[in-house]
């Protein structure tokens, strides 16, 4: 399987994130990439490509093109304060307030985000951008004749929505590519989140739609974050009521009962048919991931690739969440020879 990948990830290398009321290291760190594209490189899936340019018009296809701006002058614009820290958001929209752009810094990152743990710094934009290059290059090589490719992003992206970032996430990867294939001629693309959150962004960009399937195998938000979407209640509206599908999932889940419910989505990919399957591939359903409650094993990643591999559909697999333990590299590279049938 062809791989796409960017060295220019590691600009997006904040020191702290908010977490247990604490200001700690943030969970997503550049060695995640590393252990990956390392396991990738130890087990010669495949040949490792880096990344096209693409340009800004397929992402504002997706995203407010006045949230872009927020986020390329963020860090500027909060050095101009002075401040000494990293751009955390401490104020936010909330019910009964207004909903204008402030002029100043603070009130714009409280706007444009969607939770507190996601420090801006230096690099941040360069390395969002240089994420979604990677996922638009791996989904060229399929609409060029490929049926499957994994892109290496980070940082990730479901948590973005088309004017709102957090949760790690700053420009929406796996929704810039399920758009680029509708925009070249598909007529239905499903995403199939697997990360242990909710990819409440992926869901609210198309949750009115219907040539896009949305379906999120994650931790219920009563427990986990995001919190305030990914219930199964949420079917979709409009055009797209019946195109949304969540699958929330209590603390101590296993593969057993995991692996139902992605046999249950996978049925409804199947009945979908559709042009292309985009995979938001987080592996924080390890058993020892650090900020998850599931409890897969480093096998049950591959017996669960190759659920997805029997779909039989042009698949492009992009990176989203698993956090900085050894087994990344192991657990993803488990899906992928699953798919692969290895």
């Amino acid at each position: 399987m062809l791989t796409v990948f960017s060295e220019k990830h590691a600009l997006r290398n904040a020191k702290t994130e908010l977490y247990g009321g604490e200001l700690v290291p943030p969970f997503e760190c550049p060695v995640r990439a590393e252990y990956v594209l390392a396991h990738l490189k130890k087990v010669e899936l495949g040949k490792v490509i880096v990344a096209d340019e693409f340009g800004l018009d397929p992402i504002t296809r997706i995203h407010d093109p006045a949230f872009l701006d927020f986020l390329e002058q963020c860090w500027r614009d909060w050095q101009a304060e002075g401040y000494r820290g990293e751009a955390i958001p401490t104020v936010w929209p909330a019910r009964g307030m207004q909903q204008r752009i402030p002029n100043h810094i603070g009130g714009r990152l409280g706007y444009y985000a969607m939770a507190g743990e996601t420090a801006i710094s230096n690099g941040t934009w360069e390395a969002a951008r240089a994420s979604v290059n990677v996922a638009l290059t791996a989904q060229a090589v399929i609409k060029n004749g490929a049926s499957e490719a994994f892109a290496l992003c980070r940082p990730p992206g479901h948590h973005a929505a088309g004017d709102m970032f957090g949760g790690y996430c700053f420009i929406n990867n796996a929704a810039v590519s399920a758009q680029a294939f509708i925009d070249q001629g598909a007529s239905r693309v499903a995403i199939l989140d697997v990360d242990f959150h909710h990819g409440n962004g992926t869901q609210a960009i198309f949750y009115n739609r219907s040539d896009v399937m949305f379906l999120s195998l994650h931790g219920d938000p009563k427990d986990a974050f995001p919190h305030f979407l990914g219930y199964e209640d949420e079917t979709g509206s409009g055009a797209g009521e019946g195109f949304n599908f969540n699958y929330p999932m209590s603390p101590g889940t296993n593969y057993k009962t995991w692996e139902s419910a992605l046999d249950d989505a996978c049925k409804k990919i199947a009945n979908y048919s559709p042009d292309a399957l985009v995979i938001s591939l987080g592996v924080d359903t390890f058993e020892h991931d650090p900020i998850s409650f599931f409890k897969l094993t480093s096998d049950d990643f591959k017996r669960y690739g190759a659920t997805i591999g029997a779909l039989k559909l042009p698949t492009l697999f992009i990176m989203e969440g698993g956090y900085a333990v050894d087994e990344i590299g192991l657990n993803t590279v488990n899906v992928l020879q699953g798919y692969e049938g290895l």
